[in-house]
C-alpha cells in the first residue's frame, strides 16, 4: 500500500472517519499541506508500530497544548486520543502534568479543550474528591461523590488504591453517597507513617466518616478484608447506633495479596481475564501502574493490619465470589444493589 493510501486511511481510523474532512479543506486550499498531514504525519510517522496509537496521539495532544495557539487542532486531536483508547481521566490528568512545564495558561487552555469534547460526547469528568486529615495529621484523599449522610465506604486493597472502585461508583445509582479514601501506604497516603495495627486503620476510616460526614455506611471491600474491616461496626456514633449500617460487602479476588509484595509479579493474571490483559483497557493500565508502583513497606504494613483487625465482636458479611471490581464494574454494582433489596 502506497503512502497516497495509507495516510488518509491511518488518519480515518484514528479520528473515527472525521480527519479526512478535515483535511479535504486543506487539499481545496493547499494539496501540498493536505499531502503533508496525510502522507507525512499519518503514513510515515503514525502507521509505524512501535509505539501505540494512544500514545501517540496523548504525545500530539500534549505537544499541541504546550506550544499554545493550536485550539483547532486540540479539536481534533482530543477525540483522535478517545478513539484510540485513551481514558478520560488521561486527558485531564495530561493537562495537569505539562502545567509545570509549559505554564498554568497552556494547560488551563488544554483542559478547556478536553473539557469540551468529553461534554460533547456525554463522558464523565474525574469523581470529586477532597482531602482529608487522619488523626495523626497525616493526609490523604478521598473519592466523595453524591448526597447524605447514609451511604456507602468503599475500602481498596493494600497493592492499589481509592481508584480501584472509580468504575464502580460512577454505576451507583444517582445521588448515592459513596466514600473511598487511600489508606495509609496507599495513593495519596502513600507517604503517611506506616499503619502500625488494625486498631490504628479502624481509627482512620472513622475518621474519614466524621471528616466527610458520613454517618453511618455500609462497607463495600475486597476478599478476606471484608471480616477485619467489619471492625469499624465496632466503633458508634454518639447514641449508640453502629457506624455501618448494612451488612458489609465484599468481592473475592483470587490469589490476593501472600505477604510478599516485592514477588509479586503476575497479581493481574489474577485479577483479569486473558482478553482483558490483550485489550489493555483503563482498569489494566490502572492496576500494572499501581503495582509496578507500590511502595513496599507501605502495602505490607496496610495488609497486616487489616488482617490483625479483631472482628470478633462485628457482624458477618456477604462475599461474592466475583467479580473483581476493576473487571466488571457493572456487576459488582448490580450484586451490591441485589443485597441492598433483600439484605439486612
Amino acid at each position: 500500500m502506497d503512502r497516497a493510501e495509507l495516510g488518509p486511511r491511518e488518519f480515518s481510523r484514528a479520528t473515527g472517519g472525521k480527519g479526512l474532512a478535515a483535511t479535504a479543506r486543506v487539499r481545496a486550499a493547499s494539496p501540498v499541506l493536505a499531502d503533508g498531514v496525510e502522507r507525512f504525519i499519518f503514513a510515515d510517522v503514525f502507521s509505524r508500530s512501535g509505539l501505540g496509537a494512544r500514545e501517540r496521539e496523548m504525545l500530539t495532544c500534549a505537544v499541541l497544548a504546550t506550544i499554545g495557539g493550536a485550539d483547532n487542532q486540540l479539536g481534533v486531536h482530543v477525540p483522535a486520543a478517545l478513539e484510540c483508547g485513551a481514558d478520560p481521566d488521561e486527558l485531564i490528568q495530561l493537562c495537569e502534568q505539562i502545567s509545570p512545564y509549559c505554564g498554568f495558561p497552556r494547560a488551563l487552555n488544554a483542559l478547556r479543550a478536553v473539557r469540551t469534547v468529553l461534554e460533547e460526547r456525554g463522558l464523565p469528568l474525574p469523581l470529586p474528591v477532597r482531602e482529608v486529615s487522619l488523626p495523626d495529621g497525616a493526609g490523604t484523599l478521598v473519592t466523595d461523590a453524591g448526597e447524605g449522610d447514609d451511604g456507602y465506604l468503599f475500602v481498596h486493597a493494600p497493592m492499589l488504591d481509592r481508584q480501584m472502585w472509580r468504575d464502580v461508583i460512577r454505576l451507583m445509582p444517582d445521588g448515592a453517597r459513596c466514600v473511598a479514601p487511600d489508606l495509609r501506604g496507599a495513593g495519596a497516603a502513600a507517604a503517611a507513617p506506616p499503619v502500625r495495627d488494625g486498631a490504628q486503620l479502624v481509627e482512620d476510616l472513622v475518621a474519614v466518616m466524621d471528616a466527610v460526614g458520613l454517618a453511618r455506611a455500609r462497607l463495600v471491600t475486597v476478599g478476606n478484608y471484608g471480616y477485619a474491616f467489619a471492625g469499624v461496626a465496632t466503633d458508634r456514633e454518639e447514641g449508640g447506633s453502629p457506624r455501618l449500617s448494612r451488612t458489609p460487602v465484599a468481592f473475592r479476588i483470587l490469589d490476593e495479596y501472600d505477604g510478599d509484595v516485592a514477588t509479586k509479579t503476575d497479581v493481574l493474571t489474577t485479577w483479569f481475564t486473558p482478553e482483558e490483559l490483550a485489550a489493555g483497557g483503563w482498569a489494566v493500565r490502572y492496576a500494572r501502574d499501581r503495582v509496578a508502583r507500590v511502595d513496599v513497606v507501605g502495602c505490607e504494613a496496610l495488609a497486616a493490619a487489616m488482617g490483625g483487625i479483631d472482628f470478633s465482636l462485628s457482624p458477618d458479611f456477604f462475599q461474592r465470589s466475583h467479580p473483581h471490581p476493576l473487571a466488571d464494574p457493572g456487576e459488582c454494582v448490580r450484586e451490591i444493589l441485589e443485597e441492598d433489596d433483600g439484605g439486612t
